[in-house]
């Protein structure tokens, strides 16, 4: 009796050959371990156990919660935001030193008298931005240290506090409370600098430290240091100090107060971005009213 010839397709009771489900063109004998479709190596993602597909990290990834800070901002690895400002500073003062006549002196350059902060320019010409290009600006070398050195202390911290959103919103609303104050109180006279901005760290950090349970005492000293030096020195804008600080002590308390520590993370980005934009409006209309008086009195 003769043998039949041996079958070339597959053995008896086998299934067709197994592909990738991204690929089909691929066999494969690996399966995600969550959804159990075939995965070839370009599609396999190493997990505790075994491998899973493409898809199944994806839906994955969608269902974690983004880490968050105590006060609702993202987690941030490193403080771009405060490196980028002291970046601008230095940039801004490079260029007074080097466009001033003479060569060196930061107050007689072009750069200062188109951007400094002036009443006049704000409500003569409606040069609004001086309002907030003034920060950037430094009338000279220690000036630019000093304020440097604090945002240097005080930025990173309050970045990782906060993620990167909520502090530059701190950053420059500090500087446009310190620019609008000047703007009511001494506005015939002109100003340079960070100051406002780093007055409303040093108010920001007080309060989200106090929210903390931290030891602030050492923020009080420094506090009451530079206040002394604001009002004892001549020649410097008391108004951006004050201006500054009390914005940092508000915008402060919403971060740390408002809506609430157990409010869930969008709710807290939605009542933070909504104050923050109301104390904008507040700021807009002071210097409308600031405008308007100057009008009055003819100038």
């Amino acid at each position: 009796m003769t043998a039949p010839p041996p079958s070339s397709g597959p053995a008896p009771g086998a299934g067709a050959p197994r592909t990738c489900y991204r690929h089909t063109d691929r066999e494969t004998g690996v399966s995600c371990t969550r959804c159990g479709n075939p995965i070839c190596p370009d599609c396999m993602v190493e997990a505790s156990v075994g491998f899973q597909c493409p898809s199944c990290v994806a839906e994955g990834n969608r269902k974690v919660r983004s880490t968050r800070t105590t006060f609702g901002g993202k987690v941030v690895d490193k403080p771009y935001v405060t490196w980028t400002i002291l970046t601008m500073m230095v940039v801004g003062f490079v260029v007074q030193w080097g466009t001033s006549d003479p060569i060196g002196q930061p107050t007689m350059s072009p750069l200062t008298g188109m951007f400094s902060m002036w009443g006049v320019g704000v409500v003569a010409y409606g040069e609004w931005y001086r309002l907030f290009t003034a920060a950037f600006l430094h009338a000279g070398i220690f000036h630019l240290l000093f304020n440097g050195y604090a945002m240097f202390i005080l930025g990173p911290q309050l970045e990782r506090w906060l993620g990167h959103g909520r502090f530059l919103s701190l950053w420059l609303l500090g500087a446009l409370s310190g620019s609008v104050l000047s703007l009511i109180a001494t506005p015939g006279q002109g100003s340079v600098g960070a100051s406002g901005a780093i007055f409303a760290l040093f108010g920001a950090v007080f309060v989200l430290g106090r929210r903390l349970r931290l030891d602030t005492r050492m923020i009080l000293v420094l506090l009451a240091l530079n206040l002394g030096i604001t009002f004892l020195v001549p020649n410097i804008s008391w108004t951006a100090h004050i201006g500054g600080l009390v914005g940092g002590l508000l915008i402060g308390a919403v971060f740390a107060y408002l809506p609430g520590r157990t409010a869930k993370a969008t709710r807290r980005t939605l009542v933070h971005t909504l104050l923050l934009a109301a104390f904008a409006v507040l700021l807009v209309v002071l210097v409308l009213v600031a405008r308007g008086l100057w009008t009055v009195t003819g100038v």
